[in-house]
């Protein structure tokens, strides 16, 4: 059995695709995980229990349910980060 907050896997899916749309924004691994914390301290956990390939099959629903709440959590995340990166 695996308990797995499945919002993580869905929050990095966004923020992939929206640093595609977004070539000015820095793409390093710090500001992405910083954008990543803030989203995710945002929105509600959604954890599963199941079996690993279970879970991967339950992303596109939740990514559906989701996606609106997902998507302003990043966006807002990453206008945080611009402003005030942890980083010269």
């Amino acid at each position: 059995m695996l308990i797995k907050n499945c919002m993580e896997d869905l929050v990095f899916n966004c923020i992939v695709d929206v640093l595609s749309k977004y070539p000015e924004f820095c793409s390093c691994d710090k500001c992405r995980a910083d954008v990543a914390a803030l989203a995710l301290n945002n929105l509600p956990p959604k954890y599963i229990a199941t079996y690993e390939g279970e879970v991967y099959a339950k992303i596109p629903t939740l990514q559906q349910q989701f996606g609106t709440d997902i998507l302003c959590a990043v966006v807002k995340a990453m206008e945080i980060v611009q402003k005030s990166p942890r980083h010269n």
